[in-house]
């Protein structure tokens, strides 16, 4: 069975007019490993992605948590789930 992870994070300030997403997913690709995909932009919009590859599960968990941290300490509020 496949299993993804997603992560959302929004960044909400009425008096800047700022409505920011930041998406991150982990997810097995078709090469036998593990792709971390970024999507961010205003809300609303179909924003940005980058997709990067790694070896294993383990090693696009440990860059998805250095993302996620540096959002958090951002300003970004958090919004996770799991299919």
């Amino acid at each position: 069975s496949i299993h993804t992870f997603d992560t959302i994070l929004y960044r909400i300030d009425p008096l800047r007019n700022m409505c920011r997403y930041y998406s991150i997913s982990i997810m097995p690709n078709l090469f036998g490993g593990h792709s971390l995909m970024r999507t961010w932009g205003r809300r609303g919009s179909g924003g940005q992605t980058i997709i990067e590859l790694f070896d294993n599960p383990a090693t696009a968990q440990v860059a998805c948590d250095r993302i996620l941290r540096s959002k958090l300490e951002r300003g970004y509020s958090e919004c996770r789930l799991s299919h």
